[in-house]
Protein backbone atom coordinates (compact mmCIF):
# COMPACT_ATOMS: atom_id res chain seq x y z
CA UNK A 1 0.00 0.00 0.00
CA UNK A 2 1.56 3.41 -0.89
CA UNK A 3 1.71 6.29 1.66
CA UNK A 4 -1.37 7.87 -0.45
CA UNK A 5 -3.65 5.05 0.24
CA UNK A 6 -2.02 5.00 3.95
CA UNK A 7 -3.07 8.36 4.38
CA UNK A 8 -6.90 8.09 3.57
CA UNK A 9 -6.77 4.37 5.50
CA UNK A 10 -6.27 6.76 8.56
CA UNK A 11 -7.88 9.81 7.69
CA UNK A 12 -11.04 7.13 7.84
CA UNK A 13 -10.32 5.26 10.60
CA UNK A 14 -9.32 7.52 13.01
CA UNK A 15 -12.23 10.02 11.95
CA UNK A 16 -14.45 7.06 13.32
CA UNK A 17 -12.31 6.36 16.01
CA UNK A 18 -12.59 9.98 17.08
CA UNK A 19 -16.67 10.40 16.35
CA UNK A 20 -17.12 7.42 18.94
CA UNK A 21 -14.66 8.55 21.14
CA UNK A 22 -17.07 12.14 21.10
CA UNK A 23 -20.37 9.96 21.26
CA UNK A 24 -18.90 8.82 24.65
CA UNK A 25 -17.77 12.26 25.72
CA UNK A 26 -21.04 13.43 25.39
CA UNK A 27 -22.79 10.96 27.11
CA UNK A 28 -24.46 12.63 30.19
CA UNK A 29 -25.75 14.86 28.15
CA UNK A 30 -28.56 12.84 27.88
CA UNK A 31 -28.43 10.36 30.26
CA UNK A 32 -27.84 12.99 32.96
CA UNK A 33 -31.43 13.87 32.62
CA UNK A 34 -32.71 10.72 34.38
CA UNK A 35 -29.86 10.74 36.74
CA UNK A 36 -30.81 14.33 37.61
CA UNK A 37 -34.62 13.52 38.68
CA UNK A 38 -33.29 10.20 40.32
CA UNK A 39 -30.68 12.04 42.36
CA UNK A 40 -33.01 15.57 42.45
CA UNK A 41 -30.30 17.96 41.24
CA UNK A 42 -30.54 21.50 40.70
CA UNK A 43 -29.24 22.77 37.37
CA UNK A 44 -26.06 24.38 39.28
CA UNK A 45 -25.11 20.24 39.86
CA UNK A 46 -26.95 19.04 36.19
CA UNK A 47 -24.02 21.31 34.65
CA UNK A 48 -20.90 20.00 37.03
CA UNK A 49 -22.53 16.71 36.56
CA UNK A 50 -22.33 17.33 32.11
CA UNK A 51 -19.00 18.90 32.29
CA UNK A 52 -16.91 16.58 34.64
CA UNK A 53 -16.23 14.60 31.64
CA UNK A 54 -15.21 18.36 29.47
CA UNK A 55 -12.82 19.13 32.32
CA UNK A 56 -10.08 15.90 32.22
CA UNK A 57 -10.70 15.53 28.45
CA UNK A 58 -9.42 18.84 28.33
CA UNK A 59 -6.49 19.16 30.82
CA UNK A 60 -4.72 15.74 29.20
CA UNK A 61 -4.84 17.08 25.66
CA UNK A 62 -1.33 18.56 25.70
CA UNK A 63 0.32 15.90 26.84
CA UNK A 64 -1.48 13.76 24.43
CA UNK A 65 -0.18 16.15 22.07
CA UNK A 66 3.01 15.97 23.27
CA UNK A 67 3.10 12.08 23.16
CA UNK A 68 2.03 11.86 19.63
CA UNK A 69 4.74 14.36 18.26
CA UNK A 70 7.08 11.90 19.96
CA UNK A 71 5.47 8.40 20.02
CA UNK A 72 3.31 8.44 16.83
CA UNK A 73 -0.95 9.04 17.08
CA UNK A 74 -1.22 5.13 16.32
CA UNK A 75 -0.32 3.61 19.74
CA UNK A 76 -1.34 6.95 21.16
CA UNK A 77 -5.17 6.87 20.24
CA UNK A 78 -5.57 2.95 20.78
CA UNK A 79 -4.70 3.04 24.79
CA UNK A 80 -6.65 6.16 25.20
CA UNK A 81 -9.76 4.46 23.54
CA UNK A 82 -8.86 0.97 25.25
CA UNK A 83 -8.58 2.85 29.09
CA UNK A 84 -11.90 4.30 28.57
CA UNK A 85 -13.85 1.26 27.89
CA UNK A 86 -13.77 -0.13 32.11
CA UNK A 87 -15.19 3.40 33.29
CA UNK A 88 -17.79 3.81 30.47
CA UNK A 89 -19.02 0.43 31.58
CA UNK A 90 -19.04 1.12 35.28
CA UNK A 91 -21.04 4.39 35.39
CA UNK A 92 -23.94 1.71 34.65
CA UNK A 93 -23.24 0.53 38.22
CA UNK A 94 -23.01 4.45 39.60
CA UNK A 95 -25.83 5.46 42.52
CA UNK A 96 -24.43 8.24 43.85
CA UNK A 97 -23.70 11.97 42.95
CA UNK A 98 -19.94 11.24 43.60
CA UNK A 99 -19.60 8.18 41.81
CA UNK A 100 -20.73 9.73 38.62
CA UNK A 101 -18.68 12.58 38.90
CA UNK A 102 -15.27 10.39 39.54
CA UNK A 103 -16.19 8.07 36.60
CA UNK A 104 -17.04 11.04 34.44
CA UNK A 105 -13.42 12.02 34.91
CA UNK A 106 -12.06 9.05 33.59
CA UNK A 107 -14.80 8.91 30.50
CA UNK A 108 -13.04 12.35 29.91
CA UNK A 109 -9.96 10.98 29.09
CA UNK A 110 -12.16 9.88 25.42
CA UNK A 111 -12.38 13.67 25.00
CA UNK A 112 -8.65 13.91 24.50
CA UNK A 113 -8.26 12.24 21.50
CA UNK A 114 -9.08 15.33 19.51
CA UNK A 115 -5.34 16.62 19.77
CA UNK A 116 -3.91 12.70 19.13
CA UNK A 117 -5.92 12.51 15.96
CA UNK A 118 -5.45 16.22 14.76
CA UNK A 119 -1.43 15.81 14.46
CA UNK A 120 -1.51 12.06 13.21
CA UNK A 121 -3.97 12.81 10.61
CA UNK A 122 -2.54 15.97 9.27
CA UNK A 123 1.15 14.72 9.14
CA UNK A 124 -0.05 12.35 6.11
CA UNK A 125 -1.30 15.02 4.17
CA UNK A 126 0.26 17.89 2.21
CA UNK A 127 0.15 21.28 3.56
CA UNK A 128 -2.22 22.43 0.95
CA UNK A 129 -5.03 19.64 1.73
CA UNK A 130 -4.08 19.29 5.97
CA UNK A 131 -7.25 22.20 6.23
CA UNK A 132 -9.60 19.88 4.71
CA UNK A 133 -8.33 16.38 6.29
CA UNK A 134 -8.15 17.89 9.58
CA UNK A 135 -11.91 18.78 8.63
CA UNK A 136 -12.87 15.42 7.45
CA UNK A 137 -11.05 14.43 11.47
CA UNK A 138 -12.91 17.17 12.88
CA UNK A 139 -16.60 16.65 11.84
CA UNK A 140 -15.70 13.24 14.45
CA UNK A 141 -17.42 15.98 16.32
CA UNK A 142 -20.88 14.69 15.11
CA UNK A 143 -20.44 11.83 17.53
CA UNK A 144 -22.56 14.42 19.59
CA UNK A 145 -25.12 14.40 17.39
CA UNK A 146 -24.95 10.50 17.49
CA UNK A 147 -25.22 10.46 21.24
CA UNK A 148 -28.39 12.09 20.88
CA UNK A 149 -29.91 9.28 18.29
CA UNK A 150 -28.66 6.21 20.24
CA UNK A 151 -28.78 6.99 24.06
CA UNK A 152 -32.48 8.37 24.14
CA UNK A 153 -33.44 4.55 22.28
CA UNK A 154 -31.72 2.99 24.74
CA UNK A 155 -33.08 4.29 27.59
CA UNK A 156 -36.64 4.03 26.55
CA UNK A 157 -35.97 0.39 25.80
CA UNK A 158 -33.47 -0.55 28.51
CA UNK A 159 -33.29 2.10 30.61
CA UNK A 160 -29.96 4.35 31.01
CA UNK A 161 -27.97 1.85 32.76
CA UNK A 162 -28.18 0.23 29.14
CA UNK A 163 -26.33 3.66 27.92
CA UNK A 164 -22.65 3.29 28.64
CA UNK A 165 -23.13 -0.82 28.94
CA UNK A 166 -23.54 -0.59 24.72
CA UNK A 167 -20.50 2.86 25.07
CA UNK A 168 -18.44 0.38 26.44
CA UNK A 169 -18.90 -2.39 23.65
CA UNK A 170 -18.72 -0.22 21.31
CA UNK A 171 -15.33 1.82 22.33
CA UNK A 172 -13.72 -1.51 22.28
CA UNK A 173 -14.47 -2.31 18.93
CA UNK A 174 -13.81 0.88 17.47
CA UNK A 175 -10.31 0.69 19.40
CA UNK A 176 -9.31 -2.97 18.23
CA UNK A 177 -10.95 -1.78 14.43
CA UNK A 178 -8.62 1.40 14.44
CA UNK A 179 -5.37 -0.80 15.46
CA UNK A 180 -6.11 -3.16 12.22
CA UNK A 181 -6.27 -0.83 9.39
CA UNK A 182 -4.41 2.39 10.87
CA UNK A 183 -0.81 3.29 9.92
CA UNK A 184 2.37 4.65 11.70
CA UNK A 185 5.26 6.51 9.80
CA UNK A 186 8.42 6.85 11.80
CA UNK A 187 9.08 10.22 9.58
CA UNK A 188 6.23 12.10 11.41
CA UNK A 189 7.70 12.08 14.59
CA UNK A 190 9.52 15.02 16.30
CA UNK A 191 13.01 14.72 17.33
CA UNK A 192 13.31 12.88 20.16
CA UNK A 193 15.81 15.47 21.54
CA UNK A 194 13.05 18.02 22.04
CA UNK A 195 12.03 18.30 25.21
CA UNK A 196 8.43 19.44 26.57
CA UNK A 197 9.74 22.36 28.05
CA UNK A 198 11.05 23.57 24.90
CA UNK A 199 7.73 22.21 23.20
CA UNK A 200 5.69 24.30 25.74
CA UNK A 201 7.29 27.37 25.16
CA UNK A 202 4.51 27.61 22.61
CA UNK A 203 2.59 29.38 25.63
CA UNK A 204 4.90 32.60 25.50
CA UNK A 205 3.25 32.99 21.99
CA UNK A 206 0.51 35.55 21.97
CA UNK A 207 -0.65 34.08 18.93
CA UNK A 208 -1.87 30.67 20.74
CA UNK A 209 -3.51 32.74 23.57
CA UNK A 210 -5.66 34.44 20.64
CA UNK A 211 -6.34 30.90 19.24
CA UNK A 212 -7.48 29.58 22.44
CA UNK A 213 -9.62 32.64 22.79
CA UNK A 214 -11.30 31.95 19.42
CA UNK A 215 -11.49 28.19 20.28
CA UNK A 216 -13.33 28.79 23.39
CA UNK A 217 -16.44 29.33 21.72
CA UNK A 218 -16.25 27.43 18.36
CA UNK A 219 -15.61 24.77 20.24
CA UNK A 220 -16.21 25.00 23.76
CA UNK A 221 -19.39 26.83 23.34
CA UNK A 222 -20.02 23.75 21.14
CA UNK A 223 -19.23 21.13 23.65
CA UNK A 224 -21.33 23.19 26.28
CA UNK A 225 -24.66 23.71 24.03
CA UNK A 226 -24.54 20.08 22.83
CA UNK A 227 -24.62 19.23 27.19
CA UNK A 228 -27.38 21.75 27.87
CA UNK A 229 -29.36 21.65 24.94
CA UNK A 230 -31.26 18.50 25.33
CA UNK A 231 -32.65 19.51 29.07
CA UNK A 232 -32.91 23.36 27.67
CA UNK A 233 -35.44 21.73 24.77
CA UNK A 234 -37.29 19.90 28.15
CA UNK A 235 -37.18 22.78 30.60
CA UNK A 236 -38.13 25.83 27.82
CA UNK A 237 -40.08 24.43 25.35
CA UNK A 238 -41.90 21.07 27.51
CA UNK A 239 -40.94 18.43 25.28
CA UNK A 240 -40.12 14.73 25.95
CA UNK A 241 -36.85 13.81 26.26
CA UNK A 242 -36.77 12.19 22.43
CA UNK A 243 -38.19 14.89 21.28
CA UNK A 244 -35.74 17.16 22.57
CA UNK A 245 -32.68 14.90 21.45
CA UNK A 246 -33.82 14.65 17.83
CA UNK A 247 -34.34 18.73 18.11
CA UNK A 248 -31.10 18.97 19.77
CA UNK A 249 -29.42 17.30 17.22
CA UNK A 250 -30.23 19.78 14.74
CA UNK A 251 -27.23 21.86 16.31
CA UNK A 252 -25.12 19.07 17.14
CA UNK A 253 -25.35 17.11 13.59
CA UNK A 254 -23.91 20.16 11.19
CA UNK A 255 -21.70 21.22 13.52
CA UNK A 256 -19.57 18.69 13.67
CA UNK A 257 -20.20 16.64 10.13
CA UNK A 258 -19.60 20.20 7.69
CA UNK A 259 -16.32 21.05 9.70
CA UNK A 260 -14.94 19.34 6.57
CA UNK A 261 -16.59 22.13 4.67
CA UNK A 262 -15.14 24.56 7.26
CA UNK A 263 -11.84 23.33 6.18
CA UNK A 264 -12.06 23.33 2.36
CA UNK A 265 -13.07 26.48 2.66
CA UNK A 266 -10.10 27.67 4.96
CA UNK A 267 -7.95 26.32 2.40
CA UNK A 268 -9.27 28.32 -0.06
CA UNK A 269 -10.44 31.71 1.53
CA UNK A 270 -7.57 31.65 4.54
CA UNK A 271 -8.52 30.98 8.35
CA UNK A 272 -8.95 34.45 8.97
CA UNK A 273 -11.27 35.22 6.60
CA UNK A 274 -13.41 32.22 7.59
CA UNK A 275 -12.90 33.11 10.90
CA UNK A 276 -14.18 36.33 10.78
CA UNK A 277 -17.33 35.98 9.52
CA UNK A 278 -17.62 33.00 11.60
CA UNK A 279 -17.93 35.44 14.85
CA UNK A 280 -19.98 37.73 13.20
CA UNK A 281 -22.56 35.26 12.35
CA UNK A 282 -22.20 33.92 15.97
CA UNK A 283 -22.95 37.29 17.41
CA UNK A 284 -26.38 37.88 15.67
CA UNK A 285 -27.30 34.35 16.42
CA UNK A 286 -26.50 34.29 19.82
CA UNK A 287 -28.12 38.35 20.08
CA UNK A 288 -31.37 36.55 18.93
CA UNK A 289 -31.22 33.50 21.43
CA UNK A 290 -30.25 35.57 24.34
CA UNK A 291 -33.64 37.37 24.54
CA UNK A 292 -35.62 36.21 26.57
CA UNK A 293 -39.73 35.34 26.86
CA UNK A 294 -41.18 38.16 27.41
CA UNK A 295 -44.97 39.68 28.04
CA UNK A 296 -45.02 43.81 28.40
CA UNK A 297 -48.18 46.06 28.29
CA UNK A 298 -47.86 49.36 27.28
CA UNK A 299 -50.99 51.91 27.22
CA UNK A 300 -52.36 53.42 24.42
CA UNK A 301 -55.11 55.79 23.10
CA UNK A 302 -57.71 52.96 23.27
CA UNK A 303 -56.32 51.31 26.69
CA UNK A 304 -53.88 49.18 27.81
CA UNK A 305 -52.50 46.24 25.02
CA UNK A 306 -49.93 43.74 25.92
CA UNK A 307 -47.36 41.66 24.30
CA UNK A 308 -45.51 38.74 24.02
CA UNK A 309 -41.77 38.73 22.49
CA UNK A 310 -40.06 35.07 22.34
CA UNK A 311 -38.69 33.00 20.12
CA UNK A 312 -40.89 29.49 19.47
CA UNK A 313 -39.46 26.29 19.07
CA UNK A 314 -39.10 26.60 15.69
CA UNK A 315 -37.54 29.94 15.50
CA UNK A 316 -35.31 28.73 18.33
CA UNK A 317 -34.63 25.70 16.00
CA UNK A 318 -33.61 27.22 12.92
CA UNK A 319 -31.00 30.12 14.91
CA UNK A 320 -29.11 27.35 16.62
CA UNK A 321 -28.94 25.09 13.14
CA UNK A 322 -27.54 28.65 11.82
CA UNK A 323 -25.17 28.66 14.64
CA UNK A 324 -23.78 25.04 14.55
CA UNK A 325 -22.92 25.54 10.55
CA UNK A 326 -20.99 29.07 11.75
CA UNK A 327 -19.21 27.08 14.45
CA UNK A 328 -18.25 23.84 12.89
CA UNK A 329 -16.83 26.42 9.74
CA UNK A 330 -15.15 28.35 12.64
CA UNK A 331 -13.59 24.85 14.49
CA UNK A 332 -11.73 24.13 11.14
CA UNK A 333 -10.80 27.70 10.33
CA UNK A 334 -8.80 27.93 13.73
CA UNK A 335 -6.83 24.49 13.05
CA UNK A 336 -6.24 26.01 9.94
CA UNK A 337 -4.64 28.98 11.22
CA UNK A 338 -2.27 26.47 13.03
CA UNK A 339 -1.47 24.28 9.96
CA UNK A 340 -0.68 27.31 8.59
CA UNK A 341 1.99 28.90 11.76
CA UNK A 342 2.89 26.23 12.91
CA UNK A 343 3.49 23.06 10.69
CA UNK A 344 6.87 21.63 12.61
CA UNK A 345 4.76 22.09 16.34
CA UNK A 346 1.07 20.72 15.47
CA UNK A 347 0.88 18.41 18.24
CA UNK A 348 2.03 20.89 21.04
CA UNK A 349 -0.25 23.94 19.35
CA UNK A 350 -3.69 21.87 18.74
CA UNK A 351 -3.25 20.04 22.22
CA UNK A 352 -2.80 23.64 23.55
CA UNK A 353 -5.64 25.42 21.72
CA UNK A 354 -7.29 21.88 22.43
CA UNK A 355 -7.53 22.24 26.00
CA UNK A 356 -8.15 25.88 26.21
CA UNK A 357 -11.87 25.34 23.92
CA UNK A 358 -11.94 21.61 26.20
CA UNK A 359 -12.18 24.53 29.00
CA UNK A 360 -14.18 26.56 27.80
CA UNK A 361 -17.17 23.63 27.21
CA UNK A 362 -16.55 22.30 30.76
CA UNK A 363 -16.21 25.69 32.65
CA UNK A 364 -19.77 27.02 30.29
CA UNK A 365 -22.24 24.35 31.38
CA UNK A 366 -21.54 24.89 35.08
CA UNK A 367 -21.89 28.47 34.47
CA UNK A 368 -25.07 28.19 32.45
CA UNK A 369 -26.42 26.20 35.72
CA UNK A 370 -25.15 28.97 38.14
CA UNK A 371 -26.83 31.72 35.97
CA UNK A 372 -30.14 29.76 35.96
CA UNK A 373 -30.18 29.45 39.49
CA UNK A 374 -29.36 32.66 40.18
CA UNK A 375 -31.41 34.28 37.73
CA UNK A 376 -34.47 32.04 36.88
CA UNK A 377 -33.56 32.75 33.07
CA UNK A 378 -32.67 29.92 30.71
CA UNK A 379 -31.95 32.35 27.57
CA UNK A 380 -28.98 33.67 30.21
CA UNK A 381 -26.57 30.78 29.02
CA UNK A 382 -26.75 32.33 25.89
CA UNK A 383 -26.07 35.56 26.80
CA UNK A 384 -23.06 34.55 28.10
CA UNK A 385 -21.56 33.12 24.90
CA UNK A 386 -22.64 36.71 23.63
CA UNK A 387 -20.23 37.87 25.85
CA UNK A 388 -17.74 35.80 24.88
CA UNK A 389 -17.99 36.19 21.18
CA UNK A 390 -17.73 40.25 21.72
CA UNK A 391 -14.22 39.46 23.24
CA UNK A 392 -13.39 37.29 20.02
CA UNK A 393 -14.43 39.96 17.94
CA UNK A 394 -12.71 43.38 19.78
CA UNK A 395 -9.51 40.88 19.77
CA UNK A 396 -9.32 39.53 16.18
CA UNK A 397 -10.43 43.32 15.19
CA UNK A 398 -7.54 45.08 16.77
CA UNK A 399 -4.48 42.63 15.90
CA UNK A 400 -5.95 41.06 12.18
CA UNK A 401 -8.51 43.72 10.80
CA UNK A 402 -7.16 46.66 12.16
CA UNK A 403 -3.76 46.01 11.68
CA UNK A 404 -3.66 45.09 8.10
CA UNK A 405 -5.87 48.29 6.88
CA UNK A 406 -2.96 50.22 9.04
CA UNK A 407 -0.37 48.51 6.53
CA UNK A 408 -2.27 48.62 3.75
CA UNK A 409 -3.17 52.78 4.49
CA UNK A 410 0.81 53.35 5.26
CA UNK A 411 1.71 51.58 1.92
CA UNK A 412 -0.77 54.29 -0.02
CA UNK A 413 2.06 56.76 -1.17
CA UNK A 414 1.65 60.06 0.10
CA UNK A 415 0.52 63.21 -3.01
Amino acid sequence: MNKQSQGLAVLIVSTLAFTVCFMVWMMFGVIGIPIKTTLGLNATEFGLLTATPVLTGSLIRVPLGMWTDKFGGRIVLFALMMLCVVPIFLISYATEYWHFLVLGLFVGMAGGSFSVGTPYVARWFSRERQGFAMGIYGAGNSGAAVNKFVAPALIIAFGWTAVPQVYAGIMLGTALLFWSLSHSDPAHLVDSKITWREQLLALKDPKVWKLCQYYSIVFGGYVAMSLWMVQYYVGEFGLSIQTAALLAACFSLPGGVLRAVGGWFSDRLGAHAVTWWVLWLSWICLFLLSYPQTDFTIMTVNGPRSFHIGLNVYLFTALVFVLGIAWAFGKASVFKYISDEYPTNIGVISGIVGLAGGLGGFVLPIMFGALMDLTGIRSSAFMLMYGVVWVSLIWMYYTEVRGTRLMGASSIPAP
